[in-house]
């Protein structure tokens, strides 16, 4: 697979929209009227009812975080800035609560674990699959994924760039059962484990109730301490 090519697509477009002061909100209600308008083969194809590949420059972003159904998205900022720099951030987040806890910033030793930014190799494929599981199930937790949005997110995921194996991958995921318990055991470490929770928090409505028992369901089954959880939901707010 290539997952890790195609997470770092994600980031560096969320770090496009983040700088480029895009109307996301007015975009992602674009999306909804052509979805609920528009005939559904024409919508799956990317024809002339939507061109899913020039809808959000990344679009696959932009059905993550916005669903058909319309998320209470109001005036809040979409967190790009969190998915753009998820490792320096969930790293940040640890030093913050271990500096609170312990009076000082503490040493961190091997067993942290890296930022996902200076992975390589075998280790940041893992980690980036790690990630993007993460962002799918998040992306679900309101229940407001149905068939025609998954199709298009495996059609953006395409776009840029997944292989045949990455693209069942997705598949599998957009129908997968959520469960935290599942995605936790993934994290390969300390330091996944909160990457995976802050990129969840990026892509979620804390204001939404069954997105906030998905993110303390996740944030019991990683073992985060709550103030560790909440530090991280901070530096995903912060970002914007």
């Amino acid at each position: 697979m290539n997952a890790s090519k195609i997470l770092q697509q994600l980031m560096q477009q969320a770090g496009g929209q983040k700088r480029g002061g895009v109307d996301v909100k007015g975009m992602l209600d674009g999306l909804s009227r052509q979805l609920g308008g528009g005939a559904s083969g024409q919508a799956a194809s990317g024809g002339s009812g939507l061109d899913v590949k020039s809808l959000l420059g990344g679009g696959a972003m932009g059905l993550l975080v916005g669903s058909k159904r319309g998320r209470k998205l109001g005036g809040k900022a979409l967190k790009y800035g969190a998915i753009a720099a998820v490792g320096v951030l969930a790293w940040k987040a640890w030093q913050n609560s271990q500096a609170a806890k312990a009076g000082g910033v503490q040493a961190a030793g091997d067993a942290e674990g890296e930022r996902v930014e200076v992975l390589e190799g075998e280790l940041q494929e893992r980690r980036s699959l790690e990630l993007l599981q993460a962002m799918i199930m998040a992306a679900r937790a309101d229940g407001h994924i149905d068939e025609q949005e998954r199709e298009l997110i495996t059609q953006q995921i395409d776009a840029l760039g997944a292989d045949d194996e990455l693209h069942r991958w997705v598949e599998r995921q957009l129908i997968a059962p959520l469960d935290a318990e599942a995605l936790a055991r993934q994290a390969d470490s300390p330091q996944a484990a909160r990457e995976m929770y802050l990129i969840s928090v990026a892509v979620i409505d804390e204001q939404n109730p069954m997105e906030r028992a998905w993110l303390d369901q996740l944030a019991k089954a990683l073992k985060l301490p709550a103030a560790l959880a909440g530090e991280l939901e901070h530096q995903a707010q912060q970002a914007g």
